[in-house]
């Protein structure tokens, strides 16, 4: 078996969980080798994503660089904090590769927003894109089209356009609703409406969706967001959204799963019985 470990800023505090991480593969057989930026990772068998959810997000870059088909399923292993993504802890290291090694986990696929802007290639999105007004700017118009059908003209600080997985991130604290990852479903949440009126609504991830935006002066830039990825762009462009056409697999311990995980991070308390 290989693994690729994929890790950005280790605190010194983490560093001996991570020895202790490289020791169990090693004990046991297992070619461990980390990856950076630029890397491919088809020849491995899964891809360990160590630190927080943010970095499993960007852990998306490398299908720009694999054959989306090779691409290894994903184990985040949470060095971080609220870790929604993020499915096993630091506790149990040498228990967790002693549970991958005899299959007792299960495989969660995830949906994947393929973004085109008007660049050379596509850009890939795990949680949610978002389109929002620059520093300074009051205020920013959104027209948003699905399937060719005209929306709204969303005003206001931006829009939101998030996946199952990135439900429970941004667009949950703008007040949009909590997908289970396999609903089949994206919501557009705004961002500061300044319409009360005007809010989270569910379309299919079959639906292609178009964002063109306009901001009080030409001058303005504005911010393209794609998970933890930032870009700026003009007033007037337009992105254009759709479900990728290929997706990625989150491993998920037996232990857990969706309803669990987010019971735990949300605090919503233990199982009460009528």
């Amino acid at each position: 078996m290989k693994v690729a470990l994929y890790l950005r800023n280790i605190a010194d505090a983490d560093k001996p969980s991570l020895q202790q991480l490289t020791n169990a593969l090693q004990a046991r057989g297992i070619d461990a080798v980390t990856v950076s930026e630029g890397d491919t990772v088809d020849s491995f068998d899964y891809l360990f994503s160590i630190g927080g959810d943010g970095t499993l997000l960007s852990s998306v870059q490398f299908v720009r660089s694999s054959n989306p088909a090779n691409f290894p399923p994903v184990l985040g292993i949470n060095f971080g904090h609220l870790g929604f993504l993020t499915t096993v802890g630091r506790e149990n290291l040498d228990g967790m590769v002693d549970d991958l090694l005899a299959g007792r986990f299960s495989l969660e696929k995830r949906t994947l927003l393929q973004v085109e802007t008007g660049d050379d290639a596509p850009h890939y999105a795990l949680n949610e894109v978002f389109v929002h007004r620059s520093e300074g700017s009051s205020l920013l118009r959104t027209v948003v089209y699905v399937d060719g059908l005209y929306v709204a003209t969303y005003a206001g600080d931006g829009v939101i356009v998030a996946t199952p997985t990135g439900s429970t991130a941004y667009s949950l604290s703008c007040g949009g609703p909590i997908l289970t990852p396999d609903s089949g479903c994206f919501v557009i949440t705004p961002i500061g409406a300044h319409t009360l009126t005007l809010r989270p609504i569910i379309v299919p991830d079959t639906a292609r969706l178009s964002l063109l935006t306009s901001a009080g002066n030409t001058s303005d830039t504005i911010t393209l967001g794609m998970d933890s990825r930032r870009s700026t762009i003009a007033p007037g462009d337009g992105v254009t959204l759709a479900r990728a056409p290929f997706s990625i697999s989150l491993i998920r311990m037996n232990t857990q799963n969706f309803f669990s995980a987010i019971r735990d991070k949300l605090m919503w308390g233990t199982e009460v019985r009528p």
